[in-house]
């Protein structure tokens, strides 16, 4: 499918094609889901925890990678109480997996 030129970062353009098209696959194998947005307390805290590991992690440049980021990110995700400022993490989680697929296609993967 072929969209109009919306976006002006690089590589996004790509992205929100391979997304789109991911999603209808996954609407054509499992339907509309709907689930939890959010899980109790309980979780938070193991989630803050995780996200504070990445922190850490991400803090020394010998051991941050793509990987580490996007954790960092889900795991605030699943910190977050507020449903709007969880929806800006989940933003921030699709602004991190197009730049980890814009430095793929860089390299030619």
């Amino acid at each position: 499918m072929s969209y109009p030129a919306l976006f002006t970062t690089p590589g996004m353009r790509n992205f929100a094609e391979a997304v789109d098209t991911e999603r209808q696959r996954q609407l054509d194998l499992w339907g509309d889901q709907h689930h939890p947005i959010l899980r109790g307390p309980s979780n938070q805290g193991l989630f803050e925890e995780l996200a504070q590991a990445m922190r850490d992690s991400n803090a020394d440049p010998a051991q941050r990678c793509w990987m580490t980021i996007l954790l960092e990110e889900a795991y605030e995700a699943g910190a977050e109480r507020d449903l709007a400022k969880f929806r800006t993490e989940i933003v921030q989680i699709a602004a991190v997996c197009q730049a980890i697929i814009t430095d793929l296609d860089r390299q030619g993967q």
